[in-house]
């Protein structure tokens, strides 16, 4: 395995060409590094290359595809770069060799996006991923889309108006909220913020588990990031209350340390003067990278948000084409390639899960209805039982474990030299303390 310093030296780093200004190119930490566009990792190769390319790993959050062809598996994850390739497999063998040997979350894309987080400091990333482990234990994250039920929704979409709502010309999911629109006091009456944090979580495990395939497969490329629009109109200092800091700061948090590299662009649309001087107060609790991605605009942001998002997935209220009449307003549609019966078809005939493929009909069904509601079909046909497939699943865990054995052996081995070094060192030192105190001795008698 190379020397982490060897690994730097080969990745490619490249300042983004739509980064903002040099202000927000760094922090009292010093500067930060750009990195270009997350879907760039995954265009999708020649024609030729992709004959050539092995098989990749599978989305592992806590939904996994098995593909129905190799053209579905290369629209859903793309082609790696080789250079991060090789800091990606040996970050993954530095988790290994420290005792996280569950796969479930060292796929490439997962490894790749704390590593850019990081600027691909492999101790650094291995930290914030280790805290990420550790959170999702602690939370029961892998199982929060089927246990997780936000009955008040719809009542909180009232008082906090916010959702998905089409995507952008690339084909990225679009998320919008009104901030200037929240009635907090009604808020706090419907739900708690510890619920609207939960809340938060789900809807992020379902972008990254769903949101982002669907987005994929209607784009016919890798889609991994989100593009986000807060209009803040009216909104000022008053507005930045005890619950709403707690809320902002929870879900900030939250974002930065355990979705890293999920936001591609924020335009934030109707900054006036109280909000400006908000933000003031606002950009010190983000980070270097995040402030890079955001674009503070007055009142004439339309040909912005126009230029990044077609006004057809664009709601008339930030103008663009789109109503949503039949659904009550955009905001409560959730329009999107993720509700688009073609691709959700498609989708569901590519999902299975590890109880799934036990063959467990009731976890099945329940993990499926998180998406589908209760009434899905097909949960046989969709999810893999045949033992064969299921140990050839396996063996690559196997003979990873069976590789790293020697590996730990030695490392042990060391560990018990080192030990038995240290014990002489400190016989020696206790002699020599002896010695000095004897030449003590004789120096006071002469």
């Amino acid at each position: 395995m190379q020397k982490p310093k060897e690994l730097l030296k080969e990745v490619l780093i490249s300042d983004s060409p739509n980064s903002s200004s040099k202000a927000a190119s760094c922090t009292r930490r010093g500067p930060k590094i750009s990195h270009p566009p997350i879907e760039t990792y995954w265009q999708l190769p020649p024609i030729k290359e992709q004959r050539r390319r092995g098989l990749m790993k599978v989305l592992s959050q806590p939904f996994k595809y098995r593909w129905r062809s190799q053209s579905q598996k290369l629209l859903l994850e793309g082609a790696h770069n080789p250079k991060d390739d090789k800091i990606v497999d040996a970050f993954r063998e530095l988790l290994f060799l420290e005792g996280h040997l569950s796969e479930k979350h060292l796929d490439y894309h997962t490894l790749l996006r704390f590593l850019r987080m990081r600027d691909y400091d492999l101790m650094k990333a291995k930290d914030m991923f280790v805290q990420y482990v550790k959170w999702r234990e602690e939370m029961r994250i892998d199982t929060i889309l089927q246990e997780f039920k936000f009955e008040e929704y719809q009542e909180v979409r009232k008082c906090y108006p916010h959702g998905y709502h089409g995507v952008d010309r690339y084909g990225r999911p679009v998320y919008i909220e009104r901030i200037g629109m929240i009635d907090l006091d009604k808020f706090l009456r419907v739900t708690t913020i510890e619920r609207f944090v939960k809340h938060h979580i789900y809807e992020q495990e379902k972008t990254l588990s769903w949101r982002y395939p669907a987005c994929s497969l209607a784009a016919k490329k890798h889609i991994a990031s989100t593009i986000s629009i807060l209009d803040v109109k009216d909104v000022g200092m008053n507005h930045f209350s005890k619950p709403a800091r707690y809320l902002f700061m929870e879900i900030q948090k939250i974002d930065s340390s355990y979705y890293p590299e999920t936001l591609h662009l924020l335009f934030i649309v109707n900054a006036g003067p109280g909000f400006r001087v908000l933000w003031k107060v606002i950009k010190a609790f983000l980070d270097a990278r995040t402030l890079a991605k955001i674009r503070v605009l007055g009142s004439d942001y339309k040909s912005s948000l126009i230029e990044a998002i077609d006004p057809s997935n664009l709601p008339s209220f930030l103008g663009g084409d789109c109503a949503c009449r039949d659904t009550g307003g955009c905001l409560f549609s959730d329009k999107g390639p993720w509700n688009d019966p073609e691709i959700t078809a498609t989708l569901e005939a590519m999902l299975y899960t590890e109880d799934g493929e036990e063959g467990e009909e009731g976890k099945c069904s329940s993990k499926k209805s998180a998406f589908f509601g209760h009434n899905s079909s097909g949960c046989e046909d969709a999810f893999p039982t045949d033992e064969i497939a299921r140990d050839s699943r396996k063996q690559p865990l196997v003979q990873k474990i069976q590789a790293f054995e020697p590996v730990v052996e030695d490392a042990k081995e060391k560990i018990r030299m080192l030990e038995t070094a240290l014990e002489d060192t400190k016989l020696v030192l206790k002699e020599l303390a002896q010695h000095m105190e004897e030449l003590k001795g004789m120096t006071k008698l002469s």
